[in-house]
């Protein structure tokens, strides 16, 4: 894998390179940027096959260099590296494949360029649409965590609630928690999913039946969950009728 290195900042560049270096093969440095000027020039005269792209730079920063980049007939991967947390989900809006948070540690930047070695055909797919000024499809939900960006498979996706400020987002490993809607979230994934509550969304693949507790309430089932979710009246007809339509 063919890296570009970017950032406005030399020491920042060479301890990245330094990372690089120490993971060895087949993770290859082919050059340096300070600016996303710099950065459009090298990826057009070098083979490039992923960018370590700081965000904050003078001129043309990171964000902008990345809606450049996937214009090019070959976009390359992009890793946003940066020290400011605030800036993950629009870095998924540029189609990022990865987002570390300074001072990037190799176990961190080793798991980013693995993740970021599977992309292939789905994510030039979804560089294609943007280029043509569609929205990209999502496959996928990312949220920051330890330092590193996350991402989970809307299919291994359980159920979406809203608690607080966050959406939690439950899968088969655990919870991630999501700096964004649920209406977003019904927007981008609503084939997908079933609407139970006001605060609650859940998978249309995991919902297995309905049931009533002691107290009058219904409760969603979900296969592999032993965790029923409520169900508010105003959403049940729509629920029983899915359940209904699925049991046909």
């Amino acid at each position: 894998m063919k890296i570009l290195i970017v950032d406005d900042e030399a020491l920042a560049r060479e301890r990245l390179a330094r990372l690089v270096q120490d993971l060895g093969p087949p993770y290859q440095v082919v050059g340096e940027a300070a600016s996303g000027e710099q950065t459009l020039t090298l990826c057009a005269s070098l083979e490039v096959d992923l960018v370590l792209l700081d965000i904050r730079m003078p001129g043309m920063d990171g964000m902008e260099a990345a809606a450049r980049l996937v214009r090019v007939e070959r976009p390359p991967a992009v890793i946003f590296t940066t020290a400011y947390e605030q800036h993950a989900l629009e870095a998924f809006e540029h189609s990022a494949v990865g987002y570390l948070l300074k001072p990037i540690r190799r176990s961190q930047l080793a798991a980013a360029l693995e993740r970021a070695q599977v992309p292939t055909r789905p994510q030039l797919e979804a560089l294609e649409r943007l280029s043509e000024g569609a929205a990209p499809s999502r496959s996928h939900v990312c949220a920051v965590y330890r330092g590193a960006m996350c991402s989970v498979p809307i299919e291994e996706i359980r159920y979406f609630r809203a608690e607080e400020k966050y959406v939690v987002a439950r899968h088969g490993d655990g919870e991630l928690l999501l700096e964004e809607s649920l209406k977003s979230l019904e927007q981008d994934f609503g084939e997908r999913l079933l609407r139970i509550h006001r605060n609650a969304l859940v998978a249309k693949a995991y919902l297995t039946g309905l049931e009533k507790d002691p107290e009058g309430r219904y409760r969603a089932l979900l296969r592999d969950l032993n965790e029923p979710l409520e169900v508010s009246r105003r959403h049940l007809p729509a629920l029983r009728s899915w359940l209904r339509e699925g049991i046909d």
